[in-house]
């Protein structure tokens, strides 16, 4: 189901079952992230009053510099969750390539180095080159990594480690929470967090969060599942390692969990399609990174996706799986959700 065949159901990155069969649509498929173009002010400086700096990571570890960092060097989703925030990196290194990365999407990369466009392959001569003073990752829990360091990448790529010092935000339970964790680290790189565009962007965050969350109170009893349709069968998403998932249920969504996730990686349970409705729901949510194209191909091709109720009526919307990385972005995508629950039937499988 993703990119390589040791590490089958990889829960970011594109799904390569279904790039077989929609590679070639994804760049097309993609949309704006609203007004997130537009970086707040301050790009890093003597955060810490000149003291150094010091900053304990997702994974716990603690790192210390002399000075604040100033050449950074990002994994995707941590730039798309500074740049916003005025935060600008020297490089970047994507698990996918740049044009096809949603999460980088609407982001001015004037001036950024590419040094991977592929999980797990990261230019290391010209991370090296860029001779950054801080390495931005993401720390995930459940691997015990840090993105694009993962098992199962080239041991290359692990000397990214020996380049600089690697900090990164866990993935944790809540996308909303990650999102404050890089303002604070934002901060501690010298970015004015509290100015008008981060403001204007938390405000409007907080305003497509106040209508999803009267949305779903209009619609008790509404359930929805989490879905990759692929063609080697149905992956149902497993809310307990999805932060926005999670996120929803916060705020009154009833979102299925699946009664028996893949041993040894819980991101998913997954069915043969010969029981692709093991779960009914009012409204299906189809994983962004190969939506519509999947949705569309298990229409053409498996009989049993119209054995799901909302499949057969067309309640389907778009799931932001793992891409949400700042206010602009998640706004976005909560607008859109919002709609399709209004228009779902809560009424649908009782």
């Amino acid at each position: 189901m993703s990119r390589n065949h040791n590490a089958a159901r990889r829960p970011r990155l594109r799904l390569l079952t279904l790039a077989v069969v929609a590679v070639a649509l994804l760049a097309a498929a993609a949309c704006g992230a609203g007004d997130d173009d537009d970086t707040a002010s301050g790009s890093g400086g003597e955060g810490g009053g000149g003291k150094g700096w010091t900053y304990v990571d997702g994974s716990g570890k603690e790192t210390k510099l002399d000075a604040t960092p100033k050449k950074i060097v990002m994994h995707a989703y941590a730039a798309a969750a500074l740049i916003p925030l005025g935060i600008e990196p020297v490089g970047i290194y994507a698990d996918t390539k740049v044009e096809d990365e949603r999460a980088l999407e609407g982001l001015d990369l004037d001036g950024v180095e590419i040094v991977g466009e592929e999980w797990g392959n990261i230019n290391i001569e010209a991370v090296a080159a860029l001779e950054p003073d801080l390495i931005i990752s993401e720390w995930w829990p459940l691997e015990k990594a840090y993105s694009g360091l993962e098992e199962g990448t080239g041991s290359a790529s692990q000397k990214l480690m020996d380049i600089a010092p690697i900090v990164g935000v866990a993935q944790a339970k809540s996308v909303e929470g990650m999102i404050e964790d890089y303002v604070e680290l934002a901060g501690s790189l010298g970015a004015d967090v509290d100015g008008p565009a981060v403001t204007k962007k938390r405000e409007r965050f907080e305003t497509a969060k106040a209508d999803f969350e009267a949305a779903v109170k209009a619609k008790p009893g509404l359930s929805v599942l989490a879905v990759a349709p692929s063609p080697d069968g149905m992956y149902i998403a497993n809310p307990d390692y999805n932060a926005e998932l999670l996120d929803f249920i916060a705020w009154g969504m009833e979102v299925i969990v699946p009664d028996k996730p893949d041993k040894g990686f819980e991101y998913w349970e997954t069915l043969s399609w010969e029981n692709a409705d093991k779960y009914q729901a009012d409204l299906l949510i189809a994983d962004q990174r190969t939506y519509p194209e999947a949705v569309e191909e298990a229409e053409r091709t498996q009989p049993s996706w119209k054995f799901l109720k909302a499949a057969a009526t067309n309640a389907v919307a778009e799931w932001p799986a793992w891409y949400l990385r700042n206010y602009g972005a998640y706004a976005d995508a909560l607008a859109d959700l919002t709609k399709a629950v209004e228009e779902a039937d809560p009424d649908l499988v009782a």
